[in-house]
This record gives C-alpha cells, structure tokens and sequence, in this order.
C-alpha cells in the first residue's frame, strides 16, 4: 500500500493552489513510486468518485484550454486506494467515501463562484471608499469558507474511517 507523508502533501497542496493537471497527477504518483494510470483517472471521474476537471485557458495567442482537477484530489486517490487495498468494492467505496463528497464539492463552487463576482464587483469599485473594509471582509468570508470546507471534509473523513472500522470487525 502507498504511503504519502503529510508534508508531502501540504507541499503540493500549497504549490498548486490553483489546481492540477491530469499529467500532473500521474507524475506526482509515478514521482512516488506508485502506479496510475490516465484510464484509472478517469475510471475514477465516471464513476463519480473524483470530481470532473474544469477547463482553464492557457495565457497566450491560440493557446487553447486544459483541464484542471481541485488539488484535493490526490488524497482523494489516496483514499480509494487504501479503501480498495481493504477490500472495498466499487459500489461500497461510493456509498461509504462519498455520502456527502457531492454535496461538498457543490459548496465549493458556489463559494468560489460568490467570491469570483464579488472580487470583480470589488475590482469594478476601486475608487468607492468602502471598499478596503469590504476588501477584508472578503478575505475574512473566504477563509471562513475554507475553513467550512476543510472541517466538513475532516468530519466525512472521520465518518467514513469509522464505517471502515465497523465493517472490520463485522467481518
């Protein structure tokens, strides 16, 4: 089984930010020594158990767009291979892994997507007077949010954690 240490992955985490790309991914794991593939990345997406990439331009003339996954999806992998190396099915790992997955990547993009409109409103009314304290409390509101995120995330994990256990000792 992979075994990822934790400032390895705050590492990553913190230095795509803005997110990743599939060839991304499968490098950051062959980089660990630990095979995956493109098809099992988007096995993983079709079956709903990662989130589908958002497609990003690229600065510059005719450069198109690619693709780009939330950072959080290599715990995610992680996740389900550690799930499926305790023999976890497919339909279990769905059930158990994500009851709520869904309703918080939701979240997520409607926090991101309020933040986007009030940042250009915010852009918009430079001159305005308010809006350096509404500029902090912009900033305030989204950490809250990530805040939110990360703490409904950490209670599904534990959540899911102890599923896994019960159905240990059920076994």
């Amino acid at each position: 089984m992979i075994c990822i240490d934790e400032t390895t992955l705050q590492r990553i985490e913190r230095d795509h930010e803005q997110g990743v790309t599939s060839a991304q991914i499968l490098e950051f794991f062959a980089s660990q020594g630990f095979p995956f593939s493109e098809a099992t990345l988007r096995k993983y997406v079709q079956l709903g158990l990662l989130p589908r990439s958002v497609r990003v331009g690229r600065k510059g003339k005719h450069r198109g767009s690619q693709g780009v996954y939330p950072v959080k999806v290599i715990r995610q992998i992680l996740q389900i291979k550690r799930m499926m190396a305790d023999n976890y099915t497919i339909e279990q790992i769905q059930r158990e892994f994500l009851f709520i997955r869904k309703d918080l990547q939701q979240l997520e993009e409607a926090l991101r997507s309020v933040f986007g409109r009030l940042a250009t409103v915010l852009r918009e009314r430079r001159r305005d007077t308010t809006t350096q304290a509404v500029t902090r409390q912009v900033n305030e509101a989204r950490g809250l949010g990530r805040d939110l995120l990360a703490r409904l995330g950490a209670i599904e994990t534990r959540l899911s954690s102890r599923a896994r256990v019960e159905r240990a000792a059920a076994s």
